[in-house]
């Protein structure tokens, strides 16, 4: 059995650009001697339309004077390299390694340190330890502790990484430094504007239907318009970083305005799916679960995750935590249950623990048809995210000092002159505005502000 495809959600638009017929209810003939009962106010079939909410729970706003926001995360504290290649066969004593690794300019080893190399494939018995014997450029040499000598091939790739060193007695001490090479990254704000506009005589025109405006209830229709112009707007801060993507060299968004123009952002999504983690699917048994758990091992390992996840997720994280209840197989329990006549069953869990914290919330962006809950999963959907809680230290570029951020924030434009966190103004001469000849009230709205992803090697996105 199936949910009928019809009748289905309605997705056509109800606000139009222009005052039209079709936007008010005009099927009553008062002279028609039989009267309808009619309701006086609205009824809201689709409960609050938002989808505004993500950004509110787990983020924070500050405030930025330039137009450009940099800051430095740091680099591993340990050397490893992973694409290496010796010259030798095995058996021998010393060899000659190679780094290949993307980004590497010259080997960050020195003469007299001990590293282990192993077979990247995983080869039982392919592993080394070795003295560093000789260092240039991005090859060094060295002599195996082990009798038997070298235990891989010329052809394997290896790894290398860096475990101690050793210096017979008497000797110089280590020759060379290590410079620490930090990460920078850097985002822009957006700029995001919206207008309402309405006619003079349109504002002296009162409805008979009650709705509800930023006003509180009333029969001014327009104040509705007004008020949904704003709620689309909040909505747009949102969902305008989460979406951002740069606009590439050569794209048609930079053709069309030059390259000071519109040149795009590194929204929440698109930096999560470059530089953060990506779990293709939705993750719904404990061995997918594993899997994240052991790469946040790898990366962070904040101790306290957020989950936000579409339906099907979130009733997939319910039936794996369900599915570990002895008596889940009858139907009989979820959890602590009384399982009296009197109590309704809870068959939903708010959040679990496995090595860390992982809270649950449905994210209702991702179920929204008309937003990202309509697309298919071959076509980019998104099925959840993992972010961490708490905050982390960074240095800020701009300011030029060490600074406590939280994982996700928003930073909107701000001097001592001008906040352009939230702005809106009206214009005309109508609605007790008085800067035109023209016979309206338009009301702006107009907001600068991006999303900074720290640490995106944290977060986790689950992508279809």
């Amino acid at each position: 059995m199936a949910v009928n495809p019809t009748p289905g959600y309605q997705l056509t638009p109800s606000a139009e650009q222009v005052t039209l017929s079709s936007n008010y209810i005009t099927d009553f003939d008062f002279l028609n001697q039989y009267l309808p009962d009619t309701y006086n106010s609205e009824f809201a079939r689709y409960g609050d339309r938002s989808v505004a909410s993500f950004l509110r729970m787990v983020s924070a706003e500050l405030p930025s004077e330039s137009d450009l926001i940099k800051w430095e995360e740091q680099g591993r504290l340990h050397i490893k390299y992973v694409d290496c290649a010796s010259d030798q066969s095995s058996g021998q004593d010393t060899a000659q390694i190679t780094i290949s690794d993307a980004g590497a300019t010259t080997a960050a080893i020195r003469v007299g340190q001990t590293v282990m190399i192993y077979d990247t494939a995983g080869a039982t018995g392919l592993y080394n330890k070795a003295i560093v014997t000789a260092v240039s450029g991005l090859t060094f040499d060295v002599a195996y502790y082990e009798a038997g000598g070298q235990t891989f091939e010329s052809t394997d790739t290896l790894a290398v990484f860096i475990y101690g060193s050793e210096f017979k007695k008497g000797t110089n001490g280590m020759a060379g430094a290590l410079e620490a090479e930090p990460d920078i990254f850097d985002n822009k704000p957006i700029i995001l504007k919206d207008k309402y506009e309405v006619s003079g005589s349109d504002m002296a025109q009162i409805g008979w239907v009650q709705i509800d405006s930023d006003e509180g209830p009333t029969y001014l229709w327009y104040l509705k318009s007004k008020g949904e112009t704003r709620q689309r707007f909040d909505d747009y801060l949102e969902t305008s970083i989460l979406e951002a993507v740069p606009a590439e060299t050569g794209s048609g968004a930079i053709a069309a305005t030059g390259d000071v123009g519109n040149e795009g952002a590194y929204g929440v999504f698109y930096t999560i799916s470059d530089r953060g983690n990506v779990f293709n699917g939705s993750p719904a048994t404990l061995a997918e679960w594993d899997t994240i758990i052991q790469r946040l091992d790898k990366q962070g390992a904040i101790e306290e995750n957020v989950v936000f996840v579409d339906r099907a997720t979130s009733f997939g994280i319910d039936d794996m935590l369900a599915s570990q209840n002895s008596y889940a197989a009858g139907g009989t329990s979820y959890g602590l249950f009384d399982n009296n006549e009197t109590m309704a069953l809870n068959l939903g869990f708010t959040g679990f623990r496995r090595g860390y914290d992982f809270y649950k919330s449905d994210w209702k962006y991702l179920n929204d048809p008309t937003m990202r809950g309509g697309m298919p999963d071959d076509t980019g959907k998104i099925h959840g995210l993992l972010a961490p809680a708490g905050t982390t230290n960074v240095y800020d570029q701009v300011m030029g000092q060490n600074a406590k951020r939280p994982f996700l924030h928003v930073r909107y434009r701000k001097s001592q002159n001008e906040n352009r966190r939230y702005k809106t103004w009206i214009t005309g001469s109508a609605g007790g505005a008085n800067t035109s000849d023209k016979d309206v009230m338009e009301v702006n709205f107009l907001s600068e502000r991006i999303g900074c992803v720290l640490g995106a090697n944290n977060f986790f996105i689950f992508e279809a």
